[in-house]
């Protein structure tokens, strides 16, 4: 009799544990303003293509997830202690970041573009950016190409995409530099008629979901990417968003 009492509470104790495993709800950050990837809407709803994305893969995987809104830089810090599950924001798969956090396979390819204001006829190219006041976002990619490749007397960093955008139309900055598609959401909405593109697309670059070292996670997140691309989910994303198809 002790002997199956014991083994019945055994078995109630196994079955509890993996009913809250099963039920564990992950943590995903994002950012906080990054259209069209993510950002708020009206009614103060966060969502974009990265936010709908996953969204898609975690019914793929069959996941429960909280939605963590936050700052760009916080998230790998935030993935080094545990703290976050999964970070998906338009983050470029770097060398030094995978160092110290593992990645999904590529999501959205994309590159780097210098934005003026629409009577800047002096500025053409990364050239004609030695000398000048250059804004972008603080830990991104966009600030170490400032920084490195344009020989700008000043490399002005701001936490938010708001931030960077009204430094160049306040005149605090000769350019603007960062990734394509939020460039393009810019000229599209807030900078219509004030801005310009000048000279080409800079460093290509993917972005990828970013995850702790060692996550099971990443496999499984690849395997249903895969889904979305086989069965139509990614393209019907991937126009409702960016108004294209994926190059």
């Amino acid at each position: 009799m002790k002997r199956l009492f014991s083994l019945v509470i055994a078995t109630m104790l196994a079955l509890t544990f993996c009913g809250n495993l099963f039920a564990a709800e992950l943590v995903v950050a994002t950012d906080t303003n990054f259209p069209p990837f993510e950002f708020k809407d009206k009614t103060g709803k966060h969502t974009g293509f990265d936010v709908e994305l996953w969204d898609a893969l975690a019914k793929k995987i069959g996941v429960e997830y909280k939605l963590q809104p936050m700052d760009f830089n916080g998230i790998i810090p935030g993935l080094q202690t545990g703290q976050i599950d999964a970070g998906i924001a338009g983050m470029t798969i770097k060398p030094e970041r995978a160092e110290v956090v593992d990645f999904s396979d590529p999501y959205y390819n994309a590159g780097l573009l210098i934005l003026v204001k629409v009577d800047n006829d002096s500025i053409n190219d990364v050239k004609d950016l030695k000398g000048k006041v250059v804004s972008t976002k603080l830990g991104t990619t966009s600030a170490d190409f400032s920084k490195a490749e344009t020989g700008a007397s000043e490399v002005k960093l701001f936490p938010n995409n708001d931030a960077m955008f009204l430094e160049l139309l306040s005149g605090g900055a000769d350019a603007a530099i960062f990734d394509s598609p939020v460039i393009a959401e810019f000229m599209r909405t807030a900078g219509k008629g004030q801005v310009k593109v000048a000279g080409p697309l800079y460093m290509g670059q993917s972005y990828g979901i970013a995850f702790p070292k060692g996550s099971e996670l990443v496999a499984k997140v690849n395997a249903a990417l895969k889904e979305l691309r086989a069965d139509g989910t990614y393209l019907a994303l991937y126009r409702k968003w960016f108004n294209t198809d994926p190059k």
